[in-house]
């Protein structure tokens, strides 16, 4: 069972939009993997694994996080990737 699942809605070029999601994961020191379809990433942060993986169907990203830290809520996690993510 998944411990996070957000879909976001964008407009444009998923291209511009996965290359925001690479910038975030591989700035904070973490692996990014994917294309345009889908992907995984993972990163640590104070020592814990935040990981997942996303699919794209048109103008729709769904992300999936797998594994976080017990004490982070799935809404920080979901208001960091809009934020970086720009949407």
């Amino acid at each position: 069972m998944a411990a996070c699942n957000f879909q976001f809605t964008f407009s444009g070029d998923p291209n511009l939009v996965l290359e925001k999601a690479r910038k975030a994961v591989t700035g904070q020191g973490g692996n990014f993997e994917g294309d345009t379809q889908n992907g995984n990433f993972n990163l640590s942060v104070f020592g814990n694994t935040i990981a997942g993986a996303y699919a794209v169907s048109g103008q729709t990203m769904d992300i999936e996080i797998s594994e976080k830290p017990f004490l982070l809520p799935c809404s920080t996690i979901e208001g960091f990737l809009k934020a970086q993510l720009g949407l």
